[in-house]
């Protein structure tokens, strides 16, 4: 057994493949999807998370384990709340305690330099050499609770980490150790890392490659990610594009009432709905701005994230007038129910980011497989051209709540039968396209040729 592994589960011959995220799963769609339709072509599958508090150790989506490890080792030490321990508090306090110190300095001295440095405390110069230092450490509490497999399905760079510490324990052990990287982002051009100087960045973007250059498949969401990530690694084929569209459901005939009994709102307001994290940079606040420009009309968002109370408090303000309502996510494979209850779908996520102008992020693909027009951000390049290739919905300026009013009262106003056209142009789209069992076949051969079945 390799070292620190405490796995003690019983021995099997079949296939087994660990679908790696570096999140609770609480719970995760992707995961969720990838991990079904493995299961389904015979393999025996689990979903690794990260630890939550609230949340169980182990967990199960039908006959499929999840399990939420800790942070272990010595790096635990250096992940922030890694949890408990006289060490772990010393450190923090250490850390506090010199960032503290290093901004005094930078007051007192009036530096600008200074002011915009960021104290280079033990866990800042840590978190640079062994970056990223959270996955590193999660990797280390994997190892003593997984068992091992023959193939890592990878989702984001941090769990690439851990795929890799893993797949070599595996290979030790007689397994095959396959490890599938699945691009669900392009980290390095994404909001997070855009102030990061470019020596930390170029840093990164190399350890990346050379993680790619171990994997044995890349996956990702897109057909225009797929592009950019051959280009930039110098990939010989493109990779495995596999877009997050939910599984196939029958359309309602007539549209669910979920979401507005939660909502509260009369059957005369129609519903706009944004969906998915509630935080910066996702045009929330321009949205609820917008939707008060067009007549009986309200904005309900739903989802989880560090805006969400901010949200609560607009709901409560007079100037909203029951027209901002702020609901809990439900869980994944009841979304798009609640979203056919909506008028509208409205993704006005600004494009200042090359990882916004190309992302396909699960609202649009919830919204489309809904039937629901969408109004998306002129910068989106990709929904974009679904939406305007399709009429589908419209296009607006998301910085601009009166051109976002503009374009939702275009939807919700239109004629019975161009409404009627748009929702049976979506729901075609979802029949024969955008579903998640014609999506995952690719996915699921992938896998089978990484891994055959052993004869015999």
């Amino acid at each position: 057994m390799t070292r620190g592994r405490s796995y003690t589960g019983p021995v099997t011959d079949r296939r087994r493949a660990i679908v790696l995220v570096h999140n609770p799963v609480a719970p995760y769609s992707r995961a969720l999807r990838i991990a079904r339709s493995l299961e389904a072509d015979g393999w025996e599958v689990l979903i690794a998370g990260t630890a939550r508090g609230g949340l169980p150790d182990e967990d199960r989506d039908g006959t499929i384990r999840i399990v939420r490890a800790r942070p272990a080792g010595p790096l635990a030490l250096f992940v922030q709340g890694a949890g408990p321990g006289a060490r772990a508090r010393l450190v923090h306090r250490t850390d506090g305690m010199l960032a503290a110190a290093g901004g005094l300095v930078a007051r007192a001295t009036h530096v600008r330099l200074l002011a915009r440095a960021r104290t280079p405390t033990p866990r800042r110069v840590l978190g640079v050499v062994r970056w990223p230092l959270p996955a590193r450490a999660w990797s280390e509490g994997l190892r003593r609770v997984l068992p091992p497999a023959d193939l890592y399905h990878a989702c984001g760079i941090g769990a690439l980490f851990a795929a890799h510490a893993l797949a070599r324990d595996a290979r030790r052990q007689g397994r095959t150790g396959r490890v599938v990287y699945d691009v669900i982002d392009i980290f390095l051009d994404g909001n997070a890392y855009a102030t990061m100087p470019g020596p930390l960045r170029r840093l990164y973007a190399r350890r990346e490659v050379e993680l790619v250059g171990r994997s044995d498949a890349v996956v990702t969401v897109n057909e225009a990610i797929a592009a950019e990530l051959r280009r930039r690694w110098s990939l010989a084929t493109e990779p495995v594009v596999v877009r997050n569209c939910p599984p196939w459901q029958p359309p309602p005939e007539v549209p669910p009432q979920d979401l507005r009994l939660a909502a509260g709102l009369p059957p005369t307001t129609r519903l706009v709905l944004f969906l998915g994290i509630l935080g910066p940079d996702r045009g929330l606040l321009e949205s609820g701005e917008a939707v008060l420009r067009v007549p009986d009309a309200a904005f309900v968002a739903m989802g989880f994230g560090p805006w969400f109370e901010r949200l609560r408090a607009l709901d409560r303000d007079a100037a909203h007038d029951g027209r901002h309502v702020t609901l809990p996510p439900v869980h994944p494979d009841e979304v798009p129910r609640w979203a056919a209850g909506a008028d509208a779908v409205l993704i006005a996520v600004p494009g200042d980011s090359l990882n916004q102008r190309l992302s396909t992020p699960n609202k649009f693909w919830e919204g489309l497989t809904a039937g629901v027009p969408l109004v998306v951000g002129r910068d989106l390049r990709v929904m974009r051209a679904i939406v305007e290739a399709h009429d589908l919905g419209a296009v607006a300026d998301p910085s601009d709540p009166g051109d976002l009013a503009r374009a939702l009262a275009a939807v919700l106003d239109a004629p019975p039968d161009v409404r009627t056209a748009r929702r049976e142009r979506a729901l075609a789209l979802y029949r024969d396209v955008y579903r998640w069992d014609v999506q995952a076949r690719a996915l699921v051969e992938q896998a089978a040729r990484l891994v055959p079945v052993a004869a015999g």
